[in-house]
């Protein structure tokens, strides 16, 4: 199977800055080559991840990581401005993300896999869920008009590809520098490597993709399931 991004308008939806990097930067990057639209929409903060040395403005710091990271695949990025450990699915944050959605107009969504070990991500992938359908209904009022079809859905992988079973592979080979340098934008976050409550992180991607690109016969993959509901699916 041959994927095909040229028609497409793709939005990864991650809790934190560096959660794309980690699990789909190569696919995102890919389509940017095939000339899709690409956006990220980070919805945490990122204030809570703090290295051993303290960044004293840790929010506006991984800000600035993130918009570099977005320049670098020069995608468009959309926030949500939460505080980390604080992301819930209630309505709320539906309405945010719907409107989010609205103003993207993304024909696929990449979100977390529901049973990812991180709370914020199993949040997150909730309210994507749950925006990718309700982003269609007139009677969920936002700022923008209702979109006229659901985007389909894909889970993305989970970090260490605990607890995930793919569905398929996407080849990421030739975008894995890209995945690199995306990755290299979060100095914040390389800096907590050798913290007990953490991994390093370059080092733990890089494996995944190969280990992934391993299983599906190539140099390097990302991993992802196809969410499997009416209205959600499509043929590609």
């Amino acid at each position: 199977m041959r994927l095909d991004f040229s028609q497409e308008r793709i939005l990864a939806v991650v809790a934190h800055p560096d959660d794309a990097e980690s699990l789909c930067a190569g696919t995102l990057s890919r389509g940017k080559a095939h000339c899709a639209e690409i956006g990220l929409c980070v919805l945490c903060r990122g204030d809570k991840g703090q290295p051993a040395e303290a960044i004293a403005d840790l929010a506006a710091v991984r800000r600035r990581e993130m918009d570099a990271a977005a320049e670098t695949l020069r995608a468009r990025l959309l926030y949500g401005d939460v505080p980390d450990g604080e992301l819930l699915d209630e309505p709320v944050r539906r309405r945010e993300l719907v409107e989010l959605f609205r103003q993207f107009q993304p024909t696929l969504v990449l979100a977390h896999w529901l049973q990812d070990y991180h709370a914020d991500h199993r949040a997150a992938g909730a309210l994507a869920e749950a925006a990718s359908w309700f982003c269609t209904s007139r009677g969920h009022v936002t700022a923008s008009p209702a979109l006229e079809t659901q985007p389909a859905l894909w889970w993305m992988d989970t970090v260490n590809m605990m607890g995930f079973s793919p569905g398929f592979f996407v080849d990421i080979s030739d975008h894995v520098d890209v995945k690199r340098r995306m990755l290299a934008c979060h100095k914040s976050q390389l800096q907590r490597g050798g913290q007990r409550d953490f991994s390093p992180l370059e080092e733990q991607i890089l494996r995944q993709c190969e280990a992934r690109g391993r299983q599906s016969g190539v140099a390097a993959a990302e991993a992802f399931r196809i969410h499997l509901a009416w209205r959600r699916t499509r043929a590609w």
